[in-house]
Parts: structure tokens; sequence; C-alpha cells
């Protein structure tokens, strides 16, 4: 088995980390992105900037029938972004997107001759999304090398830490201000420290106040 791996990636926090944990882990490595109707084109420009500085290849496929699909907060403008409340999902949530961004990357990852597949998502700070969850991959890894009589292993290096944690490892790969500045994970579409609102922003800042007061820094 080779030593190349695909990044699933949208140029937020996680998918950036990943990328970065992956050129250290990895002989080559590309990344492919997704079109899928979401609110903010600057999503795909920005993960198509940060994969140029980094000298990665970078792919982006059409998947706009999931906006058709599954209409929410991430696609619609017209539907205010809302958490959950009393066990139900937020309204960002986009049923089977994972799933069919795992699959169209599997896809691409045996085109490719690559048998890694790397994912940012988290069973930590997840929202309760349930196609984040490690039982979720794991299936779904099982299922995609039955359907291709194909080795692809999923790795999800983000799984089990919280948004302290992964501000912890972007430092540690030396890349904690790319991260901080150069990363789209904002729901309003700002980049860097974004709207400070949104609850991806309010998870972003949490996680980053909890990892440079642990270091001693303040923001």
């Amino acid at each position: 088995m080779n030593n190349k791996a695909l990044v699933v990636f949208s140029g937020g926090q996680d998918s950036t980390t990943c990328l970065l944990w992956a050129l250290k882990e990895y002989d080559e490595v590309q990344t492919v992105s997704f079109q899928y109707g979401q609110r903010h084109k600057l999503e795909l420009e920005c993960a198509s900037e940060i994969a140029k500085e980094l000298n990665v290849k970078h792919h982006v496929l059409d998947l706009n029938l999931l906006n058709q699909l599954a209409p929410n907060a991430l696609t619609r403008k017209d539907i205010e972004i809302e958490a959950g409340s009393e066990g139900t999902l937020p309204n960002t949530f986009v049923d089977g997107r994972n799933m069919l961004f795992l699959s169209f990357a599997a896809i691409l990852a045996k085109q490719l001759g690559y048998y890694h597949i790397i994912t940012g998502v988290c069973q930590t700070d997840f929202s309760g999304y349930p196609d984040c969850r490690d039982v979720f991959v794991k299936s779904l890894n099982v299922t995609l090398n039955l359907s291709m009589d194909y080795n692809f292993v999923i790795h999800t290096p983000l799984m089990w830490l919280n948004k302290k944690q992964t501000w912890e490892l972007a430092d540690q790969l030396g890349h904690l201000d790319f991260v901080r500045t150069k990363t789209l994970t904002c729901y309003n579409g700002i980049i860097g420290d974004g709207c400070g609102e949104c609850p991806a922003c309010l998870l972003r800042k949490a996680g980053l106040e909890q990892y440079l007061q642990e270091r001693g820094n303040i923001l």
C-alpha cells in the first residue's frame, strides 16, 4: 500500500489542520472539495488558495444535487441558522453530506491510485451530527472497500479531539497562525476569526481561548 493520501477539504479549521497533518505523514497529498450549493462561494475559493499556498493539487467535484435533496441553512440564505434544541439536530446538518463526500472522495482516490482518505470529522465537538461519529466512518470504510474491492483506509485525526486540542495540534504542526488567519469556519462566510456569533465561530473561539490560556497567552 503506497503512502499517498487524499484529504477531504473545505478550507475550514478542521480540514486544514488535517491537511497539515497529512503533509507530515504522507509522501504525496492531494485535496478534494465539493460544490454543493453552499451559501458562500468564498469557502471554495479559500480552500483553493490554501491548497495553492501549501503546493497541493486541489480537485473540486460538483454535488449540487445535494442542495436539491436536502435544503438547509448552509445552502439556503432564506433559512436562518439555528442550533438544535430538545434533542433535534441543528438546521446546519445536511443529510447524507459526509457519506457522499467520502464516497466520491473514495472514487477519486481509487482513480489516483491512493488508499488513504483523510477527513476532519470529530465526535467530541460534533453538534450531534450523526455522520461525524466514529461508528459511521468505520461502517462506511467497510462498505467502500466492499463496493470497489479496494483497500481504502479512512483516517480521522481529529475524531477524539475537542477544539482546544485541535488548536494545539495546529500549533504542534507549526501552523497555528496560518490556521487562525487563513481558514474559513464561519457560517456567515468571514475568514479568520469570523463573525464571532454563529455556532461555528463560538466553538472555534472557545477552543482557541482555552488553548491560549493554557499556553500562557491571551487573545
